[in-house]
């Protein structure tokens, strides 16, 4: 990343990689690699190591370090933005993760604590104290399907408030009356400040549409030149073309994410031949071969548009 504030930098396409398996079920770090300087070289911003899409939950200690290694290193070479993913449900927990993160990171993805369903004005003092205690700044993940807890636009602006707090990772589902109101309050109140990101891969062009600041997205694994152009259109106002670009992204991304993900990226990467084999560790399993079949069409109709 250039040197300059970081708080400014949070823009642009964010590729969360899926973490490759070998035959013998071991980390591919080979394809990891190829991967990384792919993505980037495709027109990505930056990448997130240990996102949801990486399966950090099954990976070992020693395998989490090794693929923030390799992630890092590779965004140190093309001078990218670098993320690491360093939440969980609980607040020391997440704060010793930070307070070790690595040196090369530029921003730490914090999910809001799942399972406990803690109150909202739990979730802003959780907040506070990692942002505190982060060596970098925070993007609140707000996932409400994953986490089981929604948060109002009240308490999402109180974060954006927060001392350490970079922006969002905007995940709720769709383009909801919260996302509006998120996106215009942000905009108004503290242009270039915060970010917002999209998160919900068949929303970005929706979200891009609304003010939002860039994409972190699962589905640029496998089509990050085409997610790239949809962002320089809506910068470039270039409105048609936007629209037409994130619409076939919205189908994309659609068949992408039938099987859960990120089975199905993994499928056609594999398929393409981008990594070595579709492999997932339960409790996931791998994805139908229709799934693969019906997603590797359209990643080819998409590409080839």
């Amino acid at each position: 990343m250039t040197e300059s504030d970081p708080m400014q930098q949070l823009t642009g396409l964010h590729v969360p990689l899926v973490t490759p398996f070998a035959a013998d079920g071991t980390v591919d770090l080979v394809s990891l690699e190829r991967l990384a300087h792919d993505t980037l070289a495709d027109g990505a911003d930056g990448l997130l190591a240990l996102g949801t899409t990486g399966e950090p939950a099954t990976l070992t200690a020693a395998e989490r370090a090794t693929v923030i290694d390799l992630v890092g290193g590779v965004c140190a070479e093309h001078g990218a933005v670098f993320t690491v993913g360093a939440g969980s449900n609980a607040t020391d927990g997440t704060a010793e993760a930070l307070r070790g993160i690595d040196p090369r990171a530029d921003f730490a993805l914090v999910v809001v604590p799942y399972y406990t369903r803690p109150s909202e004005a739990g979730v802003v003092e959780h907040y506070r104290r990692v942002a505190a205690e982060s060596p970098v700044p925070v993007i609140v993940y707000d996932v409400p399907q994953r986490t089981g807890r929604t948060l109002s636009v009240d308490t999402l602006l109180a974060l954006a408030a927060l001392d350490g707090v970079a922006g969002f990772k905007h995940a709720s589902g769709g383009v909801t009356e919260t996302t509006v109101r998120l996106l215009a309050a942000i905009n108004t109140s503290t242009p270039g400040a915060v970010s917002v990101l999209a998160g919900d891969d068949p929303f970005v062009g929706a979200v891009l549409a609304l003010g939002g600041h860039g994409a972190i997205s699962a589905c640029a694994n496998v089509a990050a030149g085409e997610f790239a152009a949809l962002l320089a259109a809506w910068r470039e106002h270039r409105l048609e073309e936007a629209r037409v670009i994130g619409g076939a992204l919205a189908g994309l991304a659609s068949a992408l994410f039938a099987e859960p993900n990120p089975t199905v990226i993994k499928g056609v990467l594999a398929a393409q031949g981008r990594i070595a084999t579709p492999a997932v560790r339960l409790p996931l399993l791998p994805a139908s071969d229709g799934a693969v079949a019906a997603a590797n069409a359209l990643v080819r109709a998409v590409v080839a548009a």
